[in-house]
C-alpha cells in the first residue's frame, strides 16, 4: 500500500494539473467527468448541494454558507480549490478535511478507471470529494466551481441553488476577453428552475444572466438589490453590521471587499430557509458568521499572521481582487510598506501591476509550480511601472529579508498569487 505522500505525488505528477500546467491542463468539456460520475453511481444525487461561482469571493461565500448551515446543525461537506497547504483542505466536512486513509484508499481502489480515462486532476479530485461526501452521509455539501462554470467538473450536480459573485477578468485564456464572454462561462452553473443568486449587480453582464435565467425558468435575484448590509464598522479583527432585523452582527472576515460576499451568502441563505430547503435560526447565522475561520478553517484571505510588524496574506490575484486588495492596504497606516509579490506566467501584467503602489519596497519571488511566473521576468516589467525592490528565490527566503528589514510599525503584505501564499511558513 502507498503512503499518503506517494498517494499525492501520484496524483500530482501522474493527471494533469491546473496548479502546475495551466490551461493545457483543463479539458473544456465534461465527459470524463460525466463518466466518473456514471462509474460511481452519481453520489451527489444522495444529498443536498448548494453551487457556487464567480471570478472573485466564490470561496468566501461557500465558507459563509458552509458555517452557518454548520451551526444550524447540519453535517456540511465543503468541496473548494486549490488548496494552501494540504490536498485534504480541498474536501472536509464540518472543517474538518477528509481522512489520509480515504485519498490513500479511494485511489488504490479506483486506480483502473484511473487508467482508462485518464482524467485531470481536478476531475479526480471532484469525483473523489462527492464519493467521500456520499460516504460520510452529509445532509448538504457546498461546491465550489474551479474555473469557468459551463463545463467545470462541478457542473453536473443538481443544486437547490446556484451562486454567482461578480464577474472580472481572469483566465481570459480559457473564458474569454470580454465579461460578457467570461459571464456567458459563468452562467453555465445556472439549472433549469433553479433559483440563481448573482452577489453583484454588474450592467454589462446583468443581461447575459437574465437572458440564461429566463431561457432556464430560473428565478433570478441579485442579492445587492436585495437587502444590502448596514451600518458597517471595521474593527480591527473584524466587521459589525446589521442585516434585515438582525442587529450587530459580527464576522472576523474584516475588509471592505467581504462586504457583498457576506451580503451574498446571508442573501443565498435566507432565499433556502424561506423554500423550506433548510431550517435557519437567527442564532445560528450569528453563531455562523462569528465563527466563520474556526469553524471551516477558512485561510488566505487578508489573513494576518504577524502582529509586530503586522503581517498580511491576502489570495487575491486577479485585477479585481488586487484592486480591493489594495484598496484596503491603503487604508491601514505605518511607516514603510514591504510587498512580497509573485504571480503566475498567465496573468495580464499590464492589468495587475499599475494597481500597485509605488511608494513600497519589493520582493519579487515564484513560487514552486510550473505556471509561476520567473522572479527576474516579474521584476523587470514591475520597474515599468516603477515598482522597485530585489529579486528572492522563494517565498520565505523574501518574507525573512523583509521581517529584517521592517520596523514594528512596518506592514507587510504578501501576495500576487494563492500558490505565493500557500508557501507561507506558518
Amino acid at each position: 500500500m502507498k503512503t499518503y505522500q506517494e498517494t499525492l505525488a501520484f496524483l500530482f505528477s501522474q493527471l494533469p494539473m491546473f496548479q502546475n500546467q495551466g490551461e493545457k491542463a483543463f479539458n473544456n468539456k465534461l465527459d470524463k467527468s460525466l463518466q466518473l460520475d456514471d462509474y460511481f453511481n452519481h453520489p451527489h444525487q444522495n444529498y443536498k448541494t448548494i453551487h457556487v461561482g464567480g471570478t472573485n469571493g466564490k470561496g468566501s461565500v461557500s465558507h459563509l454558507i458552509a458555517s452557518i448551515l454548520q451551526s444550524a446543525g447540519y453535517k456540511v461537506g465543503l468541496y473548494t480549490s486549490p488548496h494552501f497547504k494540504d490536498f485534504r483542505e480541498r474536501i472536509k466536512i464540518n472543517g474538518k478535511p477528509c481522512d489520509e486513509d480515504f485519498v490513500i484508499d479511494f485511489v488504490s481502489e479506483h486506480s483502473a478507471i484511473i487508467e482508462e480515462l485518464k482524467p485531470s486532476f481536478f476531475e479526480m479530485t471532484v469525483a473523489m470529494a462527492f464519493e467521500y461526501f456520499n460516504r460520510q452521509n452529509v445532509d448538504v455539501a457546498v461546491i465550489e466551481v474551479g474555473l469557468g462554470g459551463r463545463l467545470d467538473s462541478t457542473n453536473i450536480i443538481q443544486p437547490e441553488l446556484s451562486i454567482i459573485t461578480n464577474i472580472s477578468k481572469d483566465h481570459t485564456a480559457m473564458l474569454g476577453n470580454t465579461l460578457t464572454e467570461i459571464a456567458g462561462e459563468k452562467a453555465g452553473i445556472i439549472k433549469a428552475e433553479t433559483t440563481v443568486i448573482i452577489g453583484e449587480y454588474q450592467e454589462e453582464v446583468a443581461k447575459v444572466f437574465k437572458e440564461k435565467a429566463e431561457k432556464e425558468k430560473a428565478p433570478i435575484i441579485f442579492a445587492d438589490k436585495e437587502n444590502p448590509l448596514q451600518n458597517i464598522q471595521k474593527k480591527d479583527t473584524e466587521l459589525i453590521f446589521d442585516w434585515q432585523d438582525m442587529k450587530n452582527l459580527h464576522c472576523p472576515l474584516r475588509t471592505s471587499y467581504q462586504v457583498k460576499n457576506i451580503n451574498t451568502a446571508l442573501t443565498s441563505l435566507c432565499h433556502l430557509h424561506d423554500n423550506k430547503a433548510f431550517e435557519i435560526s437567527e442564532t445560528s447565522i450569528r453563531e455562523g458568521l462569528k465563527n466563520v475561520v474556526k469553524q471551516t478553517q477558512f485561510l488566505g484571505r487578508w489573513q494576518v499572521i504577524n502582529t509586530s510588524p503586522l503581517t498580511i496574506c491576502e489570495s487575491g490575484h486577479n485585477e479585481a481582487g488586487i484592486c480591493l486588495a489594495m484598496k484596503e492596504l491603503s487604508e491601514l497606516s505605518y511607516e514603510n510598506l514591504h510587498i512580497i509579490l509573485g504571480v503566475s506566467n498567465d496573468k495580464e501584467l499590464t492589468d495587475i501591476l499599475p494597481l500597485f503602489p509605488k511608494h513600497a519596497t519589493y520582493y519579487f519571488t515564484q513560487a514552486n509550480v510550473q505556471r509561476a511566473m520567473n522572479a527576474e521576468e516579474l521584476k523587470q516589467n514591475a520597474e515599468k511601472y516603477n515598482l522597485q525592490g530585489q529579486t528572492y528565490e522563494n517565498v520565505n527566503t523574501a518574507l525573512k529579508s523583509a521581517y529584517k528589514k521592517a520596523s514594528e510599525k512596518d506592514v507587510i503584505y504578501i501576495g500576487g498569487s494563492i500558490f505565493v501564499v500557500a508557501e507561507v511558513d506558518s
